[in-house]
């Protein structure tokens, strides 16, 4: 299995060594929420620099306080900073809560936002002219107005029918999060795949991010999810999605078991059409040290 965990830490020193390690592991990835550090972009390049195979991912950057010419070149630069291939560039368009209340922009059309916005950054990306004047971005760039993003992949954080059809004719995937395996079958995937090829664009990657705890006793599990989730219990874009795929909640929602029901959850979301885990470990009980170690192992087993 293509398995990655949630990448974070409060120094840049344990940034790095978080990295080494997930890498020795056999982890395929690290993904960076748009918090790390302030700004995970520094946290990408300085670990990429300090390992060699894995990738390091944002899940997600925002687009709307960053103009997508500048999103462009951001990329760019952690690009050539880590020296390697490896970063993937996870954007999305945040919630309205976010939006209009930190921000105080306007959120009233996202999906129009998001689809000027990728289709400027892609181009740009690409090393193409851009002169666009959308109802949401303008841009006018020449050509090479960007240049080491070219072989960067752009995934889009889309749940809802209008994201998933940009993200199969701009992106190269999209990054979810709290969405079931039977909303991944039955709703993203059908979605995505249709825009994709209609597009003539190849096959979109999936990655399924969700939170896993490997214990024995599901209900506590599932209490301490709920309390690190509330959040998310709460976003009217993963109650959606959530409901999609039959659950209630992000603790009806994650991956909650002993080993044997892990695994074959997490197949379960492969079977479904991901073709990547992003899983978020989640701490259970009052040896938390020993349940992190529990779910770490039974995902380092896995990703053999």
């Amino acid at each position: 299995m293509r398995i990655g965990l949630t990448g974070g830490a409060s120094t840049p020193e344990k940034l790095i060594a978080q990295a080494r390690q997930a890498e020795a592991d056999g982890f395929h990835s690290l993904w960076y929420a748009s918090i790390v550090q302030g700004d995970p972009l520094a946290a990408l390049a300085l670990a990429g620099r300090e390992t060699s195979t894995i990738e390091l991912g944002t899940a997600v950057l925002q687009t709307y306080p960053c103009h997508p010419l500048l999103q462009a070149q951001r990329a760019a630069s952690v690009a050539t900073a880590m020296g390697r291939p490896g970063f993937t560039l996870g954007l999305g368009p945040s919630h309205a809560a976010v939006v209009e209340g930190m921000y105080g922009m306007s959120y009233a059309r996202p999906g129009r936002n998001t689809e000027e916005y990728l289709r400027i950054l892609t181009a740009v990306r690409r090393g193409e002219a851009v002169d666009f004047a959308g109802e949401e971005w303008t841009a006018h760039a020449p050509a090479g107005t960007v240049r080491g993003a070219e072989n960067v992949p752009v995934l889009l954080a889309a749940l809802s029918p209008r994201l998933l059809r940009v993200a199969g004719e701009y992106a190269d995937g999209v990054v979810l999060w709290m969405a079931p395996a039977a909303a991944i079958e039955r709703h993203v995937v059908p979605h995505l795949t249709a825009a994709a090829e209609a597009a003539g664009r190849p096959a979109p990657r999936i990655v399924a991010g969700l939170p896993v705890a490997v214990h024995d006793d599901e209900q506590e599990a599932r209490e301490a999810v709920a309390a690190s989730s509330v959040m998310y219990a709460n976003s009217p874009a993963y109650r959606r999605i959530m409901a999609i795929g039959g659950a209630d909640s992000p603790a009806d929602a994650a991956v909650i078991g002993d080993e044997k029901s892990v695994e074959t959850q997490l197949r379960g979301l492969l079977d479904a059409g991901a073709t990547d885990i992003h899983a978020s470990i989640v701490p259970v009980g009052e040896d938390k040290r020993g349940s992190l170690k529990r779910t770490r192992g039974v995902l380092r087993q896995l990703t053999a």
